[in-house]
């Protein structure tokens, strides 16, 4: 039986657009509803500046209260070495380190350049030099298309998964931060990062925008993708990029894999329940669509 692994990005990606500050016991429980649907990672929150991003300024504590959880993997995104340095003194398994394939996005997103942002990923790479037994994660956001800069080349991803592969990463991660990818762009892009990642995972990021992610996640699993950075009930956003919607459903990819007789481990209704939470949390449209479904086939609407 084939085997495909959720990332559950909610309660980071999820959340940090919300305009009003969630609390973070909402927080721990949409992380502990996600634990109980059987989610065996899940990115918990990010450690940026709190004026930059003021919906992650508890990340201390919410991880803090997440140390229960421990057959699950807690990953914190990190954008410089000061989140770095905030992140290895808690309770995580991995980090996830982002950048962009653009320097106008970097600038916007993290005040640096794609070649500053760079030297400072090898200059982690060094410091934590398998002391702190982290697993490094490099995630690459407008892979296919930046709000500033609009159309991306394949080449400037694929600079940056190669500079990364020899860095020594643990994941690449390929992230369609504003949601414009086709499934040909998809399959094409792939095709070569794969070229290039050898053994090392290929994680895949895919935002609902235009209603497409669905297809972009099975085009990427068609190419050999196995691990998938989903949010439940499609929450999310970047305050960052302009005009994003949320993420991909993991109840909806969840639903399509199992149908389809690919093993994810989920406990579907537990998920759908966490979907559920996920939704009241966020002011944003939620683009999640199956738990519409059944929530209409069971009687609950």
């Amino acid at each position: 039986m084939e085997i495909v692994q959720m990332i559950d990005v909610s309660p980071r990606d999820g959340l940090q657009n919300e305009r009003y500050f969630v609390p973070t016991e909402k927080k721990v429980k949409l992380v502990e509803m996600l634990v109980a649907a059987n989610i065996k990672k899940i990115e918990v929150t990010s450690f940026v500046h709190p004026r930059k991003v003021p919906q992650m300024a508890d990340a201390e504590h919410v991880l803090q209260l997440c140390e229960g959880f421990s057959h699950t993997e807690l990953v914190a995104l990190v954008p410089n070495l000061t989140g770095f340095q905030r992140a290895v003194r808690t309770h995580i398994s991995e980090i996830n380190w982002i950048t962009a394939a653009t320097d106008t996005f970097n600038v916007k997103n993290i005040g640096m350049s794609m070649e500053e942002n760079f030297e400072k990923f090898k200059q982690l790479i060094a410091e934590e030099n398998g002391k702190e037994n982290l697993q490094i994660c490099f995630s690459i956001a407008v892979s296919f298309g930046c709000p500033y800069e609009g159309e991306v080349p394949p080449k400037q991803v694929l600079s940056l998964v190669e500079r990364a592969v020899r860095a020594g990463v643990h994941r690449i991660g390929i992230a369609d931060t504003i949601g414009v990818a086709t499934p040909k762009q998809v399959k094409e892009l792939l095709a070569d990062i794969f070229k290039i990642a050898g053994d090392i995972p290929v994680a895949v990021h895919f935002h609902d925008t235009r209603g497409l992610g669905l297809a972009n996640a099975y085009a990427a699993y068609e190419m050999g993708v196995r691990i998938f950075e989903t949010a439940v009930s499609g929450i999310g956003g970047c305050p960052f990029a302009p005009g994003a919607a949320g993420n991909l459903a993991t109840e909806d990819l969840v639903y399509m894999f199992e149908r389809m007789g690919i093993h994810t481990g989920i406990h579907f209704e537990k998920l759908l329940e966490a979907a559920d939470f996920a939704a009241s949390l966020t002011a944003n449209p939620a683009l999640g669509r199956v738990r519409h479904v059944e929530k209409i086939r069971k009687g609950r609407v």
